[in-house]
């Protein structure tokens, strides 16, 4: 039987006080397909329950914080859903999200898929940004994932990443019976995701591509990915993944490369 959107679960990981909450979860109530909606924290505050409550969605608090990746994987494990998103507290979704990934993931057997993602805007200034230097390479990296022929093949998966880390975290939708609990890298600070994109890479599956913009990513200087290039902790990260993906020298001169286009994630 295909998916429904009862089989599917949106888990918004909170994280302090962060402005953009209520924007988030809200347009996860407005989907076109509703789905169950769940906030989960390792930091709860009066701000996150606040929300929760005004939005009418249930709160689970981490009482074992990891980092980023051991909280996705709480929040993960928490959905009792065969189908999970970890969106981020400060992005948005468009209406049509949830409708048009179920209907990917459909259209192929339902154990034969890892995940589907979407494409994605950013969100700068309240201004949505559609093109940069670095969604115009993410999307020419991603599209081999579009089409049934190459999107199961751990060769094209491993290639797609072997330049850097094209997927959006908050824009993918996680066949959670196929891929098993808590199955985000707990030893990176920031790139756990694209870490666990790699692991994937390498077992049997699809990642299905989606090339339409169904969600914006904001661009902040608060943001954790904004904190992260500054600190240079995503820097090293990468370059680490990339050495495994390829000789050091090789992956060292792939990442100065990449690493031009991620100045367009950097906030004058």
């Amino acid at each position: 039987m295909p998916f429904s959107p009862s089989d599917h679960t949106f888990v918004v990981c909170a994280y302090k006080e962060n402005p953009f909450l209520e924007e988030t979860v809200t347009s996860l109530l407005a989907q076109d397909r509703l789905s169950p909606v769940l906030i989960s924290t390792s930091t709860p505050n009066s701000h996150i329950e606040s929300v929760a409550k005004k939005c009418g969605v249930p709160m689970v608090v981490n009482p074992n914080p990891r980092g980023a990746g051991g909280d996705w994987n709480f929040g993960y494990d928490a959905a009792e859903t065969s189908l999970v998103t970890i969106a981020h507290q400060d992005d948005f979704y468009k209406e049509g999200f949830l409708s048009t990934m179920l209907e990917a993931i459909n259209r192929y057997n339902a154990a034969d898929v890892e995940f589907a993602f979407a494409d994605y805007f950013e969100i700068r200034d309240g201004v949505a940004v559609a093109k940069n230097s670095l969604l115009n390479i993410k999307r020419l990296l991603n599209a081999p994932l579009s089409s049934s022929v190459f999107n199961r093949s751990s060769f094209v998966k491993r290639r797609v990443l072997s330049f850097g880390n094209p997927i959006c975290c908050p824009a993918v939708m996680l066949v959670k019976q196929n891929l098993g609990p808590s199955i985000f890298d707990e030893q990176y600070k920031n790139s756990c995701d694209y870490k666990t994109w790699v692991d994937l890479a390498e077992t049997p599956g699809r990642f299905v591509y989606v090339p339409e913009r169904l969600m914006g990513h904001r661009i902040y200087e608060e943001s954790s990915t904004s904190l992260n290039l500054k600190d240079g902790i995503r820097q090293a990260e990468d370059l680490e993944i990339l050495s495994s993906l390829w000789p050091s020298q090789v992956a060292k001169l792939i990442y100065r490369v990449y690493s031009l286009s991620e100045k367009s994630n950097e906030l004058s």
